[in-house]
């Protein structure tokens, strides 16, 4: 099998400003005999020269579903609902159909009618069962800034829902930001810090999540790190209601019982008042987090979930938190996607690429689940 010629599609969803592909892992490939064309996009954190300007073809924005059948289509969420033709191309990407999530048949569907095929960036995997490539750990730490951003809002401003949030240009801004926020709210809440318990701890997500409330200043006795040690008991958790904010990181594979319950919430000693649930799937019917059934975006980041007594409390439930910082969670994720980049001349051939065999099995086993 000839090196395939490489098509890095431009993102839709708003506020998305992470690349799948970096220039410099472009050029990587480009070194190793790939051709990478590159739709032009006025949203991706990189400019489309720097692209140009290590070897890439710029090409129309929205162009790939005209390429050839044999292009490989790279990006990284989910295409747009409002289209629905067949997909007849190979695809590698994000597209949160594997767990049955609402939309999944419709999703697999478009690649069996079109021949295409699926290979998912969540489920490919080495040969221990570890991700090759995640942005867990970009999603916990902007999941946990804007967690404290939006406790710090409701100190300050109770009545008012936290505005808008945009992309910063690199962690530092970030950091300063929450930093000042968490200053002012301190200031009219006797110097106490917030108490965040963050459940995934030892994960690359839950890491994440710690590292920035050190980052922001927050002392140790304040940063509880939870994780299959502290859970194995079974929820709810009354350390969670006991806590201002809840960061929830744990990567759901099976049923376990809820962290946290309507039930739970109606304590009398509940000080939470915000919820960050980066793992971000509602329509799980395992979610551990069963009290909301809905995203937030960007634009608007918090929904509120029902109490019967105070404090408020909202939730956070961004499921593209990690473009909050598209500079550095594109560097991570694309340079640690590279080396399975580089096999892709062998994907079919299962000894010396047995990640892209596997995800192209599954491929084929979810699409073999499709209702007749």
């Amino acid at each position: 099998m000839g090196k395939p010629i490489l098509h890095l599609r431009g993102e839709t969803k708003a506020l998305e400003h992470r690349s799948a592909l970096t220039p410099s892992t472009t050029q990587a490939l480009i070194d190793a005999g790939y051709v990478v064309n590159v739709e032009r996009s006025p949203v991706r954190i990189f400019e489309d020269d720097e692209f140009e300007s290590v070897g890439a073809k710029l090409v129309p924005e929205g162009s790939w579903p005209d390429v050839p059948d044999d292009h490989l289509i790279i990006g990284l969420k989910e295409l747009p609902d409002e289209v629905d033709f067949p997909l007849r191309h190979t695809h590698i990407q994000f597209a949160h159909c594997y767990k049955q999530q609402a939309g999944w048949e419709r999703t697999l569907s478009r690649f069996k009618r079109g021949g295409g095929i699926l290979y998912d960036l969540e489920f490919l995997q080495d040969s221990s069962g570890r991700r090759v490539a995640a942005f867990g750990y970009h999603a916990g730490y902007s999941g946990a800034a804007i967690a404290i951003l939006n406790w710090a809002h409701q100190v300050l401003h109770p009545n008012d829902p936290l505005p808008a949030v945009s992309s910063y240009p690199n962690d530092s801004a970030l950091v300063a930001d929450v930093k000042k926020a968490l200053a002012e709210a301190m200031s009219q809440n006797e110097g106490a810090y917030p108490r965040v318990l963050v459940i995934g701890a030892l994960g690359r997500c839950g890491s994440g999540a710690v590292d920035l409330c050190s980052a922001a200043g927050l002392p140790s006795s304040s940063i509880l790190k939870w994780d299959m040690e502290e859970t194995k008991g079974g929820g709810p958790f009354k350390e969670i209601v006991e806590s201002e904010i809840f960061v929830n990181c744990i990567y759901l594979t099976q049923a376990i019982p809820p962290f946290v319950t309507s039930e739970s919430l109606s304590s009398p000693s509940r000080r939470l008042s915000v919820v960050c649930d980066v793992s971000c799937d509602p329509n799980n019917p395992h979610n551990p987090v069963p009290i909301y059934s809905d995203w937030t975006t960007f634009g608007k980041p918090t929904l509120p979930v029902s109490v019967e007594r105070d404090p408020p409390l909202s939730l956070i439930a961004i499921d593209h938190l990690p473009s909050l910082l598209p500079l550095e969670s594109s560097n991570a994720f694309s340079s640690a996607l590279l080396p399975s980049l580089l096999l892709l001349d062998k994907r079919d051939d299962s000894k010396a690429a047995p990640v892209w065999t596997q995800a192209k099995e599954l491929f084929l086993q979810k699409v073999s689940e499709l209702p007749k």
